[in-house]
């Protein structure tokens, strides 16, 4: 185990510098989950309290009181960029995302022009409040994938097979590059907004680009994430997909710590991608709601498996349920702050 000497266990770990303390947060932490946060919420669409600054760093900072987790993730949606260069869109609750008017033609890709600063100046205020009262702990900034942005705006909405996404990649080869092309350049200057604000790493989310083939997407996919991420080299990147466990080696490519749902071992994970790469996950979200002592030892078995990655931050293999009883996260923190360095060390014995 290299000892860390980074004051933040997270940073650490993203940098496969494990020190006596295995970091541990939750995608999605800051949410539905929270009682503290449906009352702040109350009376709010999504896509406008992301657009208040101290809404936005009080819920963002509403876990890391509660739970005591290693790091902040900056409260807001993938679909917000895209809003702010003047798409018409709606988070529809118990729905997703809509889009009124989907892409369809090259006048419409046309029509994604680049985010500026100026176009999200409440990040901005909202990131360097945070930090200011973060102290050590790290922000993590975040944005979509131009894969998973892409098959919003082309489905018009969520999809459970992806068919006009997929069917406009592979038959307007042209047209699908220069779309992936603009959102590329919107994600990644919507994570410099975030960092230059004083987010010390960033996750880039492509959810749903484990819908594709290897091929499709070496081909399609893999080239605009790595645009994104390429742009932020100056702090540590997560880079997480839903159902990616072919994908791992090619994503892993292109990023600093890899992220890694549940439906395969962290150890496994690491093997796929040479064993070069620190991992963050991957506690089943569904085993959130399962009698404690089943849930720690499987908390358990993930610590010892991610053992075999040169770093290791704990995570769920995707969002914290809304239905999630808040007590079970803050018993995870602990246990993986009690027992997580032990755990590691006899794994690696």
């Amino acid at each position: 185990m290299t000892a860390s000497v980074n004051p933040s266990p997270f940073l650490g770990a993203a940098k496969g510098e494990m020190g006596d303390r295995v970091p541990v947060w939750f995608m999605r932490q800051a949410g539905r989950s929270l009682p503290e946060y449906r009352a702040l919420r109350e009376g709010t669409a999504m896509l406008d309290s992301c657009r208040q600054p101290e809404m936005v760093t009080e819920i963002t900072l509403q876990p890391v009181r509660r739970h005591g987790v290693d790091a902040a993730i900056f409260y807001s949606d993938i679909m917000v960029p895209l809003m702010a260069i003047g798409i018409d869109l709606d988070i529809v609750s118990g729905v997703g995302p809509v889009v009124a008017h989907p892409i369809r033609t090259t006048r419409d890709v046309e029509a994604l022009r680049p985010l500026t600063p100026d176009d999200v100046g409440y990040v901005t205020e909202a990131v360097r409040a945070l930090v200011a009262e973060l102290g050590e702990t790290p922000l993590i900034g975040f944005t979509g994938a131009p894969f998973t942005l892409a098959s919003y705006l082309v489905e018009g909405g969520p999809s459970k097979n992806y068919a006009r996404t997929k069917a406009l990649m592979v038959g307007q080869p042209e047209l699908w590059d220069e779309l992936c092309r603009r959102l590329a350049v919107i994600s990644a200057a919507f994570l410099r907004v975030q960092v230059d604000a004083g987010a010390r790493a960033v996750q880039l989310f492509d959810s749903w680009a484990g819908a594709l083939s290897v091929s499709d997407y070496r081909r399609h996919v893999l080239p605009h994430s790595a645009a994104v991420l390429a742009e932020l080299t100056d702090v540590p990147r997560i880079h997480f997909g839903v159902g990616t466990g072919e994908l791992l080696a090619d994503m892993a490519s292109i990023t600093d710590v890899i992220g890694v749902d549940w439906r395969i071992e962290l150890a496994e994970a690491s093997r796929r991608v040479g064993g070069t790469h620190p991992v963050q996950g991957n506690i089943d979200p569904a085993l959130l709601g399962a009698p404690w002592e089943v849930l720690a030892d499987r908390v358990r078995d993930v610590i010892r498996s991610g053992a075999a990655a040169p770093g290791h931050i704990v995570n769920l293999g995707h969002g914290v349920p809304p239905d999630t009883d808040p007590t079970v996260l803050t018993r995870i923190v602990e246990l993986v702050h009690t027992e997580g360095a032990q755990l590691r060390a006899e794994a690696l014995a």
